[in-house]
């Protein structure tokens, strides 16, 4: 081993020591709540199509981008209350905040929709916060941020129309909604605070259901905290004419790019019978990231995908 590497992961040590009781914490929060925890394939013939998630191929199939398709295949047979921790692998994320292999939690509730998702993520950071002796006031590169519930709720809408001068229900353009969300609305959320930011375009929204009584706005939710995307929640879309029409969509869109894309059949057939429910993502690296104090995530993994 080189003497470099060997230093970096003897630094790194205290975090991951750090890292595996909140892997134990998260284990623990669910079981409290009377979820199963479930394993899912990390090599699949089809991921959902969306155009913006660049998936690595695999002899044909594709290393698992999420396991959402095969979750909500186990809430169409009648499970009710799940969870995974898994690895997921996307093309072209690299950075201060993102490696191309990364780990997910994602957990599903038949019978819900995105508020109580939510809820359930603000109480396990909470409870996360108090395993590790954080409390409710957590130091992050030198600010405070007060993890009391509720959090703050914030619109697109809102949002957009306040920090950057438009509204993307109006006329939807995705490539200055990405660059405002980055450049006009995640810099003007609280320092001291996380923040829920609600009620997206349906552009933006592949597999959530649209808010009663409206036409464009999909029940979806992000929740950010120091600037970070920590988790993205929203109620599922149970209508299998309405998901076969977006999927649709958007496979024209990527296949006008040559990305590769291949029919979910088994999932599309599957949400025939998808009760109500709703599901989070959650990306475990970044919250490592917060409830160590860490700037990169490189710190709180052992190999980076550039490091192996």
């Amino acid at each position: 081993m080189a003497l470099d590497e060997s230093r970096r992961l003897q630094k790194i040590k205290d975090k991951l020591e750090c890292r595996a009781r909140i892997m134990d914490g998260i284990r623990a929060f669910f079981m409290l709540e009377s979820f199963l925890e479930i394993d899912t394939p990390l090599r699949v013939p089809a991921v959902a199509p969306e155009q913006f998630i660049h998936p690595y191929t695999s002899e044909g199939w594709f290393l698992s981008t999420s396991p959402e398709l095969q979750m909500k295949r186990l809430l169409s047979a009648g499970y009710e209350r799940i969870f995974q921790i898994c690895h997921c692998f996307r093309r072209d994320e690299r950075g201060r905040h993102h490696n191309s292999e990364f780990t997910m939690l994602e957990w599903y509730r038949k019978g819900n929709d995105y508020q109580k998702i939510i809820t359930d993520t603000e109480n396990l950071v909470i409870f996360l916060a108090e395993k590790l002796g954080v409390g409710s006031d957590l130091i992050y590169q030198g600010k405070s941020i007060d993890l009391r519930v509720p959090w703050p709720r914030i619109s697109v809408r809102e949002a957009y129309l306040d920090w950057a001068g438009w509204d993307p229900f109006t006329a939807f353009d995705g490539l200055r909604f990405d660059d405002d969300l980055v450049d006009k609305i995640i810099p003007r959320f609280p320092a001291n605070r996380p923040i829920i930011i609600m009620d997206y375009p349906r552009e933006c929204a592949a597999l959530a259901r649209l808010k009663p009584g409206t036409s464009n706005t999909a029940e979806r939710a992000e929740v950010f905290i120091a600037g970070l995307e920590i988790a993205n929640g929203y109620s599922e879309l149970t209508n299998p004419v309405e998901q076969e029409q977006r999927f649709k969509s958007e496979m024209a869109e990527m296949l006008k790019t040559g990305k590769p894309t291949v029919w979910p059949d088994k999932f599309i057939e599957s949400v025939k019978n998808l009760p109500e429910c709703t599901g989070i993502a959650l990306g475990i690296d970044r919250l490592v990231m917060l409830l160590t104090d860490s700037a990169e995530i490189d710190e709180v993994i052992a190999f980076p995908s550039d490091l192996l």
